[in-house]
C-alpha cells in the first residue's frame, strides 16, 4: 500500500519513518515544504492528486499552542481548511483518509478519562482550529479516521521531554505546573498504532472506519509528575517544584484536565498504547545515550 504522509519533520511524521521498517506492506511518502505547503491553499491537495497514493495519513499541524493566540488564522489555515481540502482530495481519488487530532478540543472539566462522544469545548486557537478540523474531515470524507493523542514527546524535535532533560543540566530546581492532567503519548507508540491501522486496511479491512478513537499513552499525569519521572530516569539530581497554573500564565489557556480513555480503540481494533512511565524508559534512555 502506497501511503502519503503529509509533513516530514515532525515527530509523528519522523516515528512513522521509523516505524515503517517493521511493515513491508506499507510504502510511505512524505510530503513537507515547499511542495507540500498546508498554509498555501490547494497545496496538499495537488500533492495527492499528483502521487495517488492509496492511503493518507495527516500527521501536520500547526502546534504552537500559545502562538495560534496571535495568528489565528494561520492556525485555522493549516489546522482547519488544509484538513478539509486533504479530506476531500483523498476522496476524490478514493483513497482512505487518516488524521491526527489532539485532545485540547476538550475543555478541560471532569475527572474521569474523556471518552470520544463527551462533548467537545476547546479553549484557545489551537484547540478551536483543531476542533474545526475534525469537522472539515468528517465533511470531506466519509471514508475516515480521526485519532486524538496528547502530551506529544519522541527522540525527535522539541518537546517536554528533551527540554525538562535539558533544564536540568544547568538548574538545581524547576518549577512545573502540577494541577494540568493528561496523557503522555510516545510519539513512537502512537507511530505503530497508524501504521498498523494501514496495514489492515492493506489488507482489505474496514471494520471501524468513519468514527473517531483515542490514541495516548494509558494512565495519566500532571506535568509536575511527568517531569519529576524524567528527572528519575535520567538520575538527574534536579528538583521538581510543583507550581498551579496560576504562577505560570501562557498566553493560551490549557485544559486542567484532558485523560484520554483509550478503550473504544481497544475494543475496536485490539490495539492500545502502552502505560506511559513504560513508553518513556527508553525514549529518555536514547535521547541519553545520543546526548
Amino acid at each position: 500500500m502506497k501511503i502519503l504522509v503529509t509533513g516530514r519533520d515532525g515527530q509523528l511524521a519522523r516515528s512513522l519513518a521509523e516505524g515503517a521498517c517493521d511493515y513491508p506492506d506499507l510504502s510511505l511518502h512524505f510530503a513537507a515544504r515547499p511542495e507540500c505547503d498546508l498554509a498555501v491553499p490547494g497545496s496538499a491537495a495537488a500533492v495527492i492528486r499528483e502521487t495517488r497514493p492509496d492511503l493518507v495519513i495527516s500527521a501536520a499541524a500547526y502546534t504552537a499552542v500559545d502562538k495560534a493566540e496571535q495568528e489565528p488564522e494561520l492556525a485555522r489555515r493549516i489546522n482547519a481548511q488544509a484538513a478539509g481540502e486533504i479530506a476531500e482530495a483523498a476522496a476524490a481519488i478514493g483513497a482512505p483518509l487518516i488524521h491526527v487530532s489532539t485532545d485540547y478540543v476538550f475543555g478541560g472539566t471532569g475527572d474521569a478519562p474523556m471518552r470520544e462522544d463527551e462533548p467537545i469545548a476547546p479553549l484557545g486557537a489551537y484547540g478551536r482550529t483543531k476542533a474545526e478540523g475534525e469537522a472539515a474531515v468528517g465533511e470531506g470524507q466519509g471514508d475516515h479516521l480521526i485519532l486524538r493523542t496528547a502530551w506529544v514527546y519522541s527522540p525527535f524535535g522539541a518537546n517536554f521531554v528533551k527540554t525538562m532533560l535539558r533544564l536540568a543540566r544547568g538548574r538545581d530546581e524547576i518549577a512545573v505546573v502540577a494541577d494540568q492532567m493528561g496523557s503522555p503519548t510516545n510519539a513512537l507508540d502512537l507511530a505503530d498504532v497508524l501504521l498498523a491501522l494501514a496495514s489492515r486496511r492493506a489488507g482489505g479491512d474496514r471494520t471501524g472506519w468513519g468514527e473517531t478513537y483515542h490514541a495516548a499513552g494509558s494512565g495519566q499525569a500532571s506535568w509536575a509528575e511527568f517531569a519529576a519521572e524524567i528527572m528519575r530516569m535520567s538520575g538527574a539530581q534536579t528538583r521538581i517544584r510543583p507550581i498551579p497554573t496560576s504562577d505560570f500564565p501562557t498566553p493560551a489557556k490549557r485544559p486542567a484536565w484532558s485523560v484520554l480513555d483509550g478503550a473504544k480503540l481497544n475494543e475496536t481494533f485490539g490495539l492500545a498504547l502502552p502505560e506511559w512511565k513504560t513508553s518513556l524508559a527508553p525514549v529518555v534512555k536514547r535521547l541519553l545515550d545520543e546526548g
